[in-house]
């Protein structure tokens, strides 16, 4: 499978977006194209613009399709990765009265399949690093023996963790995520015992879950996501990393060895 040919299902079908995401129901078994793209909307995924039509013709005019392939051959190797389908489109642009909004990587990635939504201002660095974040989080999801349903708000904020570490190791720190470094650690030890300490065990499938990893309400943007790469840091300068255990290391394992959150959190 690797790198699906979107930039063809672009070219025929720009403007009509849920005509696209019809040819996306036997991945997405259930539901139906509308339901399938305002899902994508979510994640990241453009709708019809000049400007996101722009972004388009630049992606195809840099190759990017392939440079992605290159991508999955090279880490699918390196991993042993599972061989799935790889979609690409144009990052969604929010575009108000007065300003633009532009944003330049996103993705969203499941045990059998993963998306990426990208701008025309996306480097060849900044693109394997989305890919490494991302293909770390199936690689991850395929090695866990739980299913969705039974994941936790600590299962999804070590599986960060640790896909932005391995764009660490892989990419080097220029190209972390703003989020890891958002708070200060005492910042984050206050913050870890006011909203996440008590609420580790809620399912992803439960109000709150969300809210708690990305941030929203009176929960701080990407809380979740900022602890989760401090806990795994931190027990990464204890322990020998390895990306291909670092798939299967349960989550409670980064936390109980932690000796920052669990003892200061209160």
């Amino acid at each position: 499978m690797g790198i699906i040919q979107t930039n063809q299902w672009l070219e025929e079908e720009f403007n009509r977006p849920t005509k696209i995401c019809k040819k996306l129901l036997p991945v997405f078994q259930g539901q139906e194209e509308e339901e399938i793209y305002q899902q994508l909307l979510s994640y990241g995924m453009y709708k019809p613009s000049r400007a996101t039509k722009g972004i388009y013709e630049s992606l195809k005019k840099n190759n990017v399709w392939e440079k992605a392939e290159q991508l999955f051959h090279t880490y699918k190797k390196k991993w042993g990765g599972p061989d799935i389908p790889i979609y690409i489109f144009p990052i969604g642009q929010k575009v108000g009265f007065f300003t633009r909004q532009e944003k330049v990587k996103g993705g969203v990635s499941f045990h059998d399949k993963m998306f990426l939504f990208l701008s025309d201002k996306v480097s060849v660095s900044e693109l394997e690093a989305l890919f490494v974040h991302e293909y770390h989080h199936v690689c991850r999801l395929n090695k866990q023996e739980k299913g969705f349903k039974e994941y936790t708000l600590l299962d999804s904020i070590i599986i960060e963790g640790l896909a932005e570490y391995a764009v660490l190791k892989n990419c080097g720190r220029k190209y972390l995520a703003d989020w890891c470094t958002m708070y200060t650690e005492s910042e984050m030890l206050q913050l870890w015992g006011k909203y996440l300490q008590n609420q580790l065990n809620k399912k992803k499938i439960e109000k709150g879950h969300d809210e708690l990893l990305y941030g929203g309400g009176r929960v701080p943007d990407l809380l979740g996501y900022a602890i989760g790469y401090r806990i795994v840091e931190n027990y990464y300068q204890e322990h020998r990393y390895s990306t291909i255990l670092s798939f299967k290391i349960p989550a409670k394992s980064y936390l109980e060895a932690d000796k920052i959150f669990t003892t200061k959190g209160n």
